[in-house]
């Protein structure tokens, strides 16, 4: 556990906590880690669960498939991030999500009801722990909120815009890199692959982005 550390203390959920302290609460939270290969399910929809994840290693995808097989990508979660928070505060709502491992991954589990509960190993810690898991669920209800502004356009290049605009303003540079691959974009946008890749080469041409793989910069973004 203390190869992960350092990660684990730039999670969200562990905000102002210092290492012992962090150590403490993973044992009041009963900590469990556990490996995933590339494609595997960690939760699938119908399932309950008390516990939330927090990605070590890899990335998680939040995926939802309608009955025709079509994919939808809700988030992408990377190391230090967690996921699963929601439905482990309120054990009886099942997934209406997938989640899948989109790279070999290392999760550690967390479970919330020793987090809703007063715990005696580290109390002095509690009142914090529980004040940043709220503050992580309301960054989750934003960041869903987020993807319902970019899909709710128009337009494919009005959704690549809003979406991207979005990437820039996060990073903080003109210059950044996306969680996803056309595919996975293309879902997580809920438009055509190939319409989407259409068109940001006719984006592209006019000037307005550039890209390489998942690496794109805004042109003329005020910075």
């Amino acid at each position: 556990m203390e190869r992960y550390l350092p990660i684990i203390s730039r999670s969200p959920l562990f905000k102002g906590m210092l290492g012992d302290e962090i150590n403490a609460m993973l044992k009041c939270l009963n900590a469990q880690t556990r490996s995933f290969e590339k494609g595997a399910y960690l939760f699938r929809v119908g399932e309950t669960t008390t516990t939330m994840g927090l990605v070590l290693e890899g990335s998680i995808r939040l995926e939802k498939e309608d009955y025709w097989g079509n994919r939808t990508i809700l988030a992408s979660i990377g190391p230090g991030q967690l996921f699963a928070e929601v439905y482990a505060c309120e054990p009886e709502l099942p997934f209406d999500l997938n989640a899948i491992a989109a790279k070999d991954s290392v999760v550690l589990f967390l479970d919330v009801r020793r987090v809703t509960t007063m715990c005696t190993s580290a109390c002095e810690f509690h009142t914090r722990l529980v004040r940043n898991l709220l503050a992580s669920v309301a960054k989750r209800a934003y960041t869903l909120t987020r993807k319902i502004e970019h899909t709710s356009k128009r337009s494919t290049r009005d959704k690549l815009l809003s979406y991207l605009s979005d990437q820039a303003e996060s990073a903080r540079s003109s210059t950044f890199a996306i969680p996803f691959n056309r595919q996975e974009l293309a879902d997580y946008l809920s438009v055509d692959r190939s319409a989407m890749s259409a068109e940001l080469s006719k984006m592209r041409k006019e000037g307005l982005v550039d890209f390489d793989k998942n690496r794109f910069t805004i042109c003329n973004f005020a910075e």
